[in-house]
């Protein structure tokens, strides 16, 4: 065994703690306010074990300052590993048929074992079809001369086939305003380019229509076409939402919160009948740990369970789900990234709170609609230098730190998360990583793409996790990771015949850490003869924009450098062994670089 493991090391415990043991130099301080079980998942001390541990060391630092420990108890469910990763989006909808739009939706499609679901903007926008940065169009609806409703679904017909074909379930986003139906229609294509201000965007897509009734019968013929393309059965099964971040008035939506319930109103009633067993929600709003936003969203709420409906005069309006958006903050410090985990945390758990407050909604599937570290996936980092997180470890290890916290939020509130979006895909014909917020670039796999092929094999309950180096949640919500000690946290999971671990060493500033010594012990596992296998996300594996810029950054790489990068930019497992378990107990140790990234599989 030792010839074959370099950084994982096994050995079998004879102790009853399970526990992942790291190297650092401080330890997180917690909130004593925090409930019982919030604490679980953040600094405490744990019993010494009155048993021996038989230890073997490869490739732990002897010269360890402190060690700290996680715990992982296999056999104390917490919840379940629902796959709310499985949810991901974009502005440039005519991407999805392209060449890399294609290889990059069938490679998240091939990893995960659910359907996933995708949303995408400007799916009514008018236009030839060609995409831009922030823009596109499918021109699904215009009028001839006698102002008469003229349908084409060709190109929303080319986005939904390549979405069914592999799998994969729209979030179908019922918006924005066809230029024929615009109360403002001029002008109405933008030309934005990163660096531009982003207010330039918002034309006359973003206007309520001028004759509603002819709105809700674009709607109902549009699901109408859709129930008779993809069948009733198929189309029962994708949740419909309305428009994009209607509140703030001077972007995404031109009208009021009454103007946007009015909408809804006319859209669900189009929906329901064309297909009564529609699913459809909303309200999509942006940032509800601001007041606007949270009271936007309260208004909405109010009105579906309270106000006179506009199409049908009775009281309330359909809601299956609720949609909100929560975004984080980057900033340069100095001559680094600094994240701001905490900004997307806190709105997060403002929605959670908001929605759980009503008690006739409070069970409802929420979907998180746009949850990224930041609100411009367009924005690269030569206009925006606070985006150059987006190549590298910073944004997987910031994912993973994110979703973990995300199935904690939820399990506090009590709510049915149901999805979290990442907004993110790929640029088509764009510079090599040019620092967009995407999966890939140029049909190459991003480091963070990996991620989610680790949530991927993570399936059935999640189990419980503690840790003496993992922030609490209520101090990462409100405060991020900004003292010296890392967040190295984890998040586990058990199914029939395997258990599962993720494990990150993240802090909010982009800067070179020490690596961490783990030892990563664990109880509760079923069977004696098991497979282990690791899997790395750091500077060394999974990373493809390492190796670019060990080829000296190409813009123009060669064939043989593509299938090179192509290969680096998968998930690489690097260890792999038989082992035998005793007692349901286990202990493997490694090294833990900054922003690094580590994967248990144990398969029996």
């Amino acid at each position: 065994m030792i010839k074959r493991l370099t950084l994982l090391n096994f050995a079998i415990l004879t102790g009853i703690a399970c526990s992942l043991v790291i190297s650092t130099a401080a330890q997180n301080a917690k909130s004593d306010k925090e409930p019982a079980w919030v604490k679980q998942t953040g600094a405490r001390k744990f019993p010494s074990s009155k048993k021996t541990f038989s230890v073997i060391e490869y490739g732990a630092k002897p010269d360890a300052q402190e060690k700290a420990t996680i715990q992982i108890d296999f056999a104390k469910e917490i919840g379940d590993m629902k796959p709310i990763w499985a949810w991901f989006g974009y502005d440039e909808p005519n991407y999805t048929y392209m060449k890399d739009g294609k290889k990059l939706l069938s490679e998240i499609a091939a990893l995960s074992p659910v359907p996933v679901h995708v949303r995408a903007h400007n799916l009514l926008t008018s236009g030839d079809g060609t995409p831009a940065l922030k823009w596109g169009s499918t021109n699904a609806y215009t009028e001839d001369a006698n102002g008469n409703p003229v349908y084409n679904w060709t190109i929303t017909d080319s986005i939904f086939d390549t979405y069914i074909k592999r799998g994969m379930k729209p979030l179908a986003q019922i918006g924005f305003m066809p230029e024929a139906l615009s109360s403002h229609p001029e002008p109405y294509k933008h030309d934005w380019q990163p660096g531009q201000p982003y207010s330039k965007i918002f034309t006359g897509w973003a206007y309520p229509p001028k004759d509603y009734k002819k709105w809700a019968t674009l709607v109902y013929e549009w699901v109408n076409h859709c129930v008779k393309r993809y069948g009733k059965k198929e189309v029962e099964s994708w949740y419909w939402e309305l428009w994009n971040e209607p509140n703030g008035g001077n972007g995404y939506w031109k009208g009021t919160v009454q103007d946007y319930c009015k909408l809804y109103d006319y859209t669900s009633d189009a929906l329901k009948r064309a297909l009564p067993s529609a699913r459809i929600g909303g309200p999509h709003v942006t940032g509800p740990a601001g007041s606007g936003s949270a009271q936007f969203l309260k208004t909405f709420l109010q009105h579906c369970s309270n106000d006179t409906n506009a199409a049908t005069g009775k009281t309330g309006a359909p809601l299956d789900f609720i949609a909100f958006h929560a975004k984080g903050a980057p900033r340069m410090v100095n001559t680094h990234v600094r994240m701001g985990i905490s900004n997307q945390l806190r709105d997060i758990s403002s929605g959670f709170e908001i929605v759980s407050s009503f008690k006739q909604w409070a069970h409802l599937p929420i979907v998180i609609g746009e949850s990224d570290p930041e609100g411009c996936a367009a924005c690269g980092m030569a206009t925006n230098p606070e985006n150059a997180y987006r190549n590298g470890t910073m944004y997987s290890s910031y994912t993973a730190a994110a979703f973990a916290r995300k199935y904690l939020l939820a399990d506090y509130f009590k709510v049915n998360l149901l999805g979290a979006v990442s907004w993110s895909f790929e640029f088509e014909n764009q510079p090599w990583f040019y620092g967009f917020r995407d999966l890939a670039t140029n049909g190459v796999d991003k480091p963070v793409l990996n991620v989610f092929r680790m949530f991927g094999m993570m399936s059935g309950k999640r189990v419980a996790v503690t840790s003496d180096q993992m922030y609490s949640l209520f101090s990462i919500r409100d405060s991020g990771v900004r003292k010296e000690t890392t967040d190295i946290g984890a998040i586990a999971a058990k199914s029939d015949h395997s258990a599962t671990a993720m494990i990150w060493n993240y802090h909010d500033d982009d800067t070179t850490g020490a690596t961490a010594t783990v030892v990563l012990q664990c109880s509760g596992l079923n069977g004696k003869q098991v497979t282990l296998r690791q899997y790395r996300i750091d500077a060394d594996h999974s990373n493809s924009y390492e190796v670019w810029k060990k080829m000296g950054s190409p813009q123009q790489p060669t064939a043989e450098q593509v299938a090179q990068l192509e290969k680096a930019g998968q998930l690489e497992q690097t260890a792999a062994s038989k082992e035998t378990i005793k007692n349901g107990l286990l202990q493997l140790n490694m090294q833990l670089p900054g922003q690094g990234i580590v994967f248990i599989k144990i398969e029996y």
